[in-house]
């Protein structure tokens, strides 16, 4: 039996990550920080660190809480904003687990359909202007997960002019900004308008999933309230991955470096995706995406992706079906991740992704 090729999960392979720094990290966390490394702390975050993203993002301190990964984050921030029956916006298609999170607190979910380029800001003011109101909306703003697609600062400027219209909150979650292969970097949304926009981000994509540090930046107020929430649920955060983690970000030109090396890793796979799923499934329709990790593919309704993915074990590849990313319908779409295959595998891969796919098609 072949060694089977994964492009289920948005995960980096161990080439990608800087190994060696996180252990000269480790090291200096212990030597520099013994006891703020070691200790519970509180529920803040490591201090150091939050300190450094406090300056990262131009803000005070109180601004930012430093948690157990952005999902913890998000589930921190839902369980404060989402009641049952909270109207929220969300992306079409969208992270499943967010999707997930926001359905089981209960939330109304209005699904708003994913351009090329983003979200559809048309398709929300007409909403809007049919009487939605919505208590947040959850975008992704740079290399959609799964769709791929990045908001350009139009789209960003007048999600914020509807958001000031019609009084609703931002959730930018931004956890691959830093992944960037193509094109300028564009300003976040909470840097255009912090008062509309509670931010977040982590560093599993960056530095490495096993870290589980991510953040929230936001008003100080709702910021106070998370921080109450995580000292009830676990006191404090991991404080020996935070300082590891800072002691990484705050070597500059080594985190630099790292960076560096995770873009052109999946850049080269990201291309060698686009390219082979050209040649071997021509009738995939996708946006090339310009960072992060996912590729979001459509094929026409005659394939059932559905009933591919449950035989993918028998070709000895793996992948997600689009339907997990979306309220309803996506019965011939899936989504790819080029993170944790090696530029080698890639073609190959793809070749068994169209042999599934092809056994599954009227």
């Amino acid at each position: 039996m072949a060694d089977a090729i994964s492009f289920s999960r948005g995960a980096p392979s161990v080439d990608i990550v800087d190994i060696e720094g996180l252990r000269a990290a480790a090291d200096r966390a212990f030597t520099n920080d013994p006891a703020g490394t070691t200790a519970y702390g509180t529920a803040v975050g490591y201090v150091p660190l939050r300190k450094l993203l406090a300056e990262k993002h131009g803000v005070a301190p109180e601004h930012v809480v430093v948690t157990n990964g952005s999902m913890q984050a998000d589930a921190f921030l839902f369980d404060e904003l989402v009641t049952p029956g909270a109207s929220v916006v969300v992306e079409k298609p969208s992270y499943d687990r967010t999707l997930l999170g926001l359905a089981e607190r209960g939330a109304d979910l209005t699904a708003i359909e994913l351009e090329a380029d983003g979200i559809s800001t048309s398709a929300l003011r007409a909403a809007l202007e049919g009487g939605l109101r919505p208590t947040f909306a959850h975008i992704i703003p740079n290399y959609q997960n799964p769709g791929g697609s990045t908001l350009p600062l139009e789209k960003r400027q007048e999600l914020i002019e509807l958001a000031e219209e019609y009084d609703f909150l931002i959730f930018e979650d931004d956890p691959y900004r830093e992944i960037r292969f193509r094109g300028d970097e564009l300003p976040t949304m909470y840097e255009l308008a912090p008062q509309r926009v509670v931010y977040a981000s982590s560093f599993s994509k960056t530095v490495c999933p096993g870290v589980r540090v991510g953040y929230l930046v936001g008003a100080p107020d709702l910021i106070a309230k998370i921080v109450r929430r995580a000292t009830n649920t676990y006191i404090a955060p991991d404080m020996l991955a935070q300082s590891v983690v800072y002691e990484l970000a705050q070597d500059k030109p080594r985190y630099d470096a790292a960076i560096a090396n995770v873009k052109a890793k999946l850049r080269e796979r990201c291309d060698l995706l686009a390219d082979s799923l050209e040649q071997h499934l021509p009738e995939a329709k996708f946006v090339r995406p310009d960072g992060g990790y996912f590729l979001w593919a459509e094929l026409p309704e005659s394939y059932d992706v559905e009933a591919a993915a449950g035989k993918m074990a028998d070709f000895d590849v793996a992948f997600v079906k689009g339907s997990d990313f979306l309220l309803e319908g996506g019965k011939s779409s899936l989504r790819l991740a080029y993170s944790a295959v090696r530029a080698d595998q890639v073609d190959e891969g793809v070749q068994r992704l169209a042999a599934c796919l092809n056994a599954h098609k009227s």
